[in-house]
């Protein structure tokens, strides 16, 4: 998505850059698309609340000023949602065609975690009316670039094709570990975060050592200031000690760091005051404070800056949504969630980086309807290869 919005901004063709959540929005300096419509935490549009998101100058030139609209982990993102954003889009630009004329960018995967809407039946994106007339061409991308294991690989492939058997599940078994066999400095992924707050906080207590402390600043629209804090994975507060295992949250080419480098904290600079981590591969990083942003129209309305790094014994499925890691001890025992027990299978890049403390029966389950609605997807991705194949064709190009 980073490459994509270059290449359109390049191209004087100004993207509106979304995402479901706001994590996800973090990882391609966006806002959430809640935000960035104006309808927020809305399960509805009345009309007075249409007309006050109509009526807001703020809004208007955002949805004007935007060619392309990119919604990205759209699977995470109600059907009834998109039709709202699919309202606005209408009204704002005047224009009753799909999203207002709009050029729509969806991205994500079912198969992983489904809406999240507390005691409201939901609708996945595809199954709206916005999405039936918007009629988006499916691109399957068949090309991963996370798991280096074949094997490892297969087991995801039969829980996305729901053929998981007896034998995956042996698979697995030969990674079931005890509570007391737990590998240290390796992340922990549990269902619920009462167990990530009561592990970190637990072992870091343990720990000899001053701590030390660095504190989240802030500055922009206070809406977008909050949205962004919500979707750091760093915390307000980040409470470090020598030996402290650590998880980098952001992406840096530069210092050959990505979200999900492990680490452990060798000290801090005597100067600077900044933690000194060694990462999993021998690496020696002075990490220094990043920017978290919202940007529009090349000018930054909100931004948050933090050192990259949160503690690492533990964190949540739901926040591991979109890392890749080397190793990973997974609870999942507590699964309640369609897709849930995949995300955390599918974090790590092989077999021997996983260690599995337990599962119940909704580890290995997918929504149903993602199934049936993937084999649909595949055709027409298959059908609109061959038709763009053939336009490429017609028109003398490779």
């Amino acid at each position: 998505i980073n490459k994509y919005v270059a290449y359109l901004r390049a191209h004087d063709v100004e993207p509106a850059i979304t995402a479901s959540t706001g994590i996800a929005a973090t990882h391609i300096n966006g806002m959430t698309i809640h935000s960035w419509c104006g309808i927020g935490i809305k399960t509805k549009l009345e009309k007075n609340d249409l007309t006050k998101i109509t009526s807001s100058q703020y809004i208007t030139r955002r949805v004007l000023r935007a060619k392309v609209l990119i919604i990205e982990e759209v699977s995470m993102l109600t059907g009834e949602t998109l039709s709202m954003v699919d309202l606005v889009c209408q009204k704002i630009r005047k224009n009753s065609d799909p999203f207002g004329g709009l050029q729509v960018i969806f991205a994500g995967d079912f198969f992983q975690l489904p809406p999240v809407v507390k005691n409201i039946p939901a609708h996945f994106a595809f199954e709206s009316d916005a999405w039936a007339s918007a009629n988006p061409v499916i691109c399957y991308l068949t090309e991963q670039h996370r798991q280096d294991d074949d094997s490892f690989l297969s087991r995801h492939s039969a829980l996305r094709h729901n053929t998981f058997e007896i034998s995956h599940l042996e698979h697995l078994e030969t990674r079931k570990i005890a509570p007391h066999a737990i590998p240290e400095n390796v992340p922990k992924l549990y269902s619920h975060n009462a167990n990530v707050d009561l592990t970190n906080d637990a072992i870091l207590a343990k720990l000899s050592g001053e701590p030390h402390i660095f504190t989240l600043t802030s500055y922009g629209l206070e809406a977008l200031v909050t949205m962004l804090k919500k979707g750091c994975l760093s915390p307000e507060i980040l409470n470090l000690k020598v030996g402290a295992a650590v998880m980098f949250t952001k992406n840096n080419p530069k210092e050959l760091f990505v979200n999900g480098t492990l680490g452990m904290v060798e000290g801090f600079d005597i100067e600077s005051g900044y933690p000194i981590v060694k990462t999993k591969s021998g690496r020696i990083i002075e990490v220094e404070p990043m920017a978290w942003t919202i940007e529009e129209n090349d000018k930054i309305l909100a931004q948050i800056t933090q050192f990259p790094l949160r503690l690492a014994w533990a964190i949540t499925v739901h926040k591991s949504q979109g890392m890749n890691l080397d190793e990973a001890v997974v609870d999942l025992s507590g699964v309640f969630e369609f897709g849930q027990g995949y995300v955390a299978l599918s974090r790590v890049k092989r077999l021997s980086g996983l260690y599995i403390l337990g599962w119940n029966q909704r580890t290995f389950e997918v929504h149903p309807e993602i199934v049936n609605k993937d084999i649909q997807f595949h055709a027409q991705s298959k059908q609109a290869e061959r038709e763009y194949g053939k336009s490429r064709k017609f028109k003398g190009k490779r």
